[in-house]
């Protein structure tokens, strides 16, 4: 694989200068903040990452207020108590995205999040402190704890929330390919953590987060 001097060298080519190429960046939120961020809230993240697989990302966004009301607010002391005959009768209400199964997935990810907060005090510590030298780690536990979660949709909820992580993009795995780091869609636990790998030596050399050194990587994709 090539070195982090060749990534930049290579992103600076093809934007022009530095002021462009940060400019198309994105951030990590710190530690402090993601820590900050309230249950409900990500209870309210989780969900819309859900919803938001396979659909138009604008149409669910545009729906999301009415999921705000149907759903308490995502308080997730009062979303677990939704039984099925409640979420049968969302099933007619034309305000939301009437898909059962994603229904049924917003009452499980609450106990998720209250299992956490058990153990962790909150769900926002278990994501700010999750070392995102294994990031791959956290996808696993949210695919395995959470509900519809696996795939993509955990580590595009990370960076939705402002948690660093790269994501297995497209054009990512197009570039880890061309990089020889994997020769094809990265899903084994072995083929994951060599992945990180990668990234935890490109972050020790440049001192970015894995989200930059990730786009920056995508964009070596020639289109």
């Amino acid at each position: 694989m090539r070195d982090y001097k060749w990534l930049h060298e290579y992103c600076l080519n093809r934007f022009g200068s530095a002021a462009a190429l940060e400019a198309r960046l994105p951030e990590a939120l710190p530690d402090e903040a993601l820590r900050a961020i309230s249950d409900d809230r990500y209870l309210s993240m989780i969900s819309l990452r859900v919803f938001r697989a396979g659909l138009k990302h604008s149409l669910v966004d545009a729906k999301w207020p009415a999921f705000e009301q149907v759903f308490f607010g995502f308080d997730p002391e009062k979303v677990v108590l939704m039984g099925a005959e409640r979420l049968e009768n969302l099933m007619q209400d034309t305000r939301i995205i009437r898909h059962l199964g994603k229904l049924k997935s917003v009452p499980r990810n609450a106990q998720f999040v209250l299992d956490v907060r058990q153990e962790k005090g909150s769900f926002g510590a278990l994501i700010a402190d999750w070392p995102v030298t294994d990031i791959v780690g956290l996808w696993k536990y949210l695919a395995k704890h959470g509900s519809q979660l696996g795939g993509l949709s955990a580590p595009r909820f990370l960076r939705m929330i402002g948690k660093d992580t790269f994501i297995l993009s497209d054009d990512m795995v197009a570039a880890l390919k061309a990089q020889g780091i994997v020769d094809k869609v990265p899903t084994s636990l072995k083929e994951r953590a060599a992945v990180q790998a990668a990234f935890n030596q490109w972050r020790e050399e440049s001192g970015r987060p894995l989200c930059q050194l990730s786009m920056m990587l995508a964009y070596t994709v020639n289109h």
